[in-house]
């Protein structure tokens, strides 16, 4: 066991002399360790080794040295935390601009093919179900990428039969995105001879009025999700906690309980080296995150129930493929650990290390991500991802029944993440849904679904208009 005592002294010259693969390992039994003195509350212990720490992190080194970076900062604020007003203070001046959001999503669309896969798969699984239909209404819960619709279009405008008439209703908190989505598509359109309207609700999630949406009688109804529904989970916990003392029980808890594989050279070599010879081992199925995820609750719940009411001819989600929604502190590290050591991977293998964009979209995107799974707890923390298992329980038990998307789609998807030239992009089929993954690593899912012929959770829904 290496030790994290003072007595070392600083500025501990000796860790600078370690090679790449050992200083990683040491990052990794530093974050560990440091991550147990925060769950503890030790400020003391957390301290020395936010430290060490410090001499080996770096958000322009290598791969581990920019994830460890991130992670520390996420640690420093959870323990901060425990002092609210040094916190609220330290944090009172933080402005995040509509612009660098929007920057930083495009940046993460650009760099990575993810995104426009889902999109390819999506608008794919959309045009099959929409064949034949003269009036279309398409609801898109997180409205902020026009480059999915503009290709939707392109692709309506060729068929056979004609264009429909189509109908997009965009779902954002913030007005500015939906209005540069409405010109954009409008604009397009228009070029495209299209009868087109689109249709702004400017509102969170959690707090959607379903009557904004407008679904009339006669629409053909698609719905499409992009990486939206895990938030919902966020009031899920919070009923939950009141629910079972269990959880609150645990919640800083360390028992883990089997190790994930994951096959790759870079990274995922060193978390695996370090865990096995320390006794740490991710467990996504542990049974507190088990109790999280399997007890239903109304937001989840009433939302999915509602989305089945508008009897949507097909609806598909993607989704983080990860177990970001563990009860624990060291579940979510060591999850959140293996998941962005793939993301940070893939930018090492494709993007120079000086790049400004990379640097942007590692600490305004990853980053932030990385700090709400670490630092936050209750309502604060949104990124709550899960594995594509529980989303089609969650989903079946909602009354939508699995549509597999199709070959073709498959195919242009695959044909997608080939054209980037890196053998690091893969892709696979699971009961119908495809998974897209760094190496073995699966990190974002796509899956398919349309409203069964039955109420879910016996709720009667007859008399419901649309």
């Amino acid at each position: 066991m290496m030790s994290l005592s003072p007595s070392l002294g600083s500025p501990y010259t000796w860790l600078r002399e370690l090679k790449s693969e050992e200083r990683g390992l040491y990052l990794i039994h530093l974050l560990l360790t440091c991550a147990n003195h925060v769950a503890a509350g030790s400020l003391e212990n957390t301290n020395i080794a936010l430290e060490q720490i410090s001499h080996l992190a770096s958000p322009d080194g290598d791969t581990m040295q920019r994830i460890a970076a991130y992670f520390t900062e996420a640690l420093a604020d959870r323990i901060l935390k425990t002092w609210p007003g040094l916190h609220k203070a330290l944090n009172s001046t933080r402005i995040v601009m509509v612009s660098e959001e929007i920057l930083v999503r495009k940046l993460f669309f650009e760099l990575f093919p993810f995104l426009k896969a889902a999109f390819v798969l999506t608008n794919q699984a959309i045009v099959e179900a929409m064949e034949g239909e003269k009036m279309v209404h398409i609801i898109d819960l997180n409205a902020t990428e026009p480059a999915q619709w503009i290709a939707l279009l392109q692709v309506l405008s060729a068929r056979p039969e004609g264009p429909p008439h189509l109908r997009i209703t965009g779902i954002h908190q913030q007005k500015e995105i939906l209005d540069q989505m409405a010109y954009r598509l409008t604009e397009e359109a228009e070029k495209l001879d299209i009868p087109f309207q689109f249709n702004l609700v400017v509102s969170k999630l959690e707090n959607l009025d379903f009557d904004k949406l407008r679904v009339k009688t006669g629409e053909a109804l698609a719905i499409s999700s992009i990486l939206q529904l895990h938030s919902l989970l966020t009031l899920d916990d919070e009923a939950l906690r009141r629910r079972s003392p269990l959880l609150s029980k645990v919640s800083n808890g360390t028992h883990l309980q089997r190790v994930l594989p994951m096959n790759q050279s870079t990274l995922g070599d060193l978390l695996e080296k370090d865990m096995i010879n320390n006794g740490y081992s991710p467990s996504p199925d542990s049974a507190t995150s088990s109790l999280a995820s399997s007890t239903a609750s109304r937001s989840m719940e009433s939302f999915l129930n509602a989305l089945w009411s508008l009897s949507p001819k097909v609806m598909v989600v993607t989704e983080q493929d990860s177990n970001h929604n563990g009860s624990t502190l060291m579940e979510r590290l060591l999850e959140a650990l293996y998941s962005y050591a793939a993301l940070f991977d893939c930018l090492e293998s494709t993007v120079s290390r000086t790049s400004l964009e990379r640097l942007k979209v590692e600490k305004m995107l990853f980053g932030e991500e990385i700090k709400n799974i670490i630092a936050c707890e209750g309502a604060e923390r949104k990124e709550r991802h899960e594995k594509l298992d529980k989303w089609l329980q969650r989903l079946d038990l909602s009354g939508f029944g699995n549509v597999h998307l199709s070959y073709y789609g498959m195919f242009q998807a695959r044909r997608l993440l080939q054209s980037y030239g890196c053998e690091g992009y893969k892709m696979r089929e699971e009961n119908g849904c495809v998974v897209i993954c760094w190496q073995d690593r699966s990190l974002f899912s796509v899956s398919a679904w349309r409203s069964r012929n039955f109420c879910p959770y016996g709720i009667d829904y007859s008399s419901r208009s649309v």
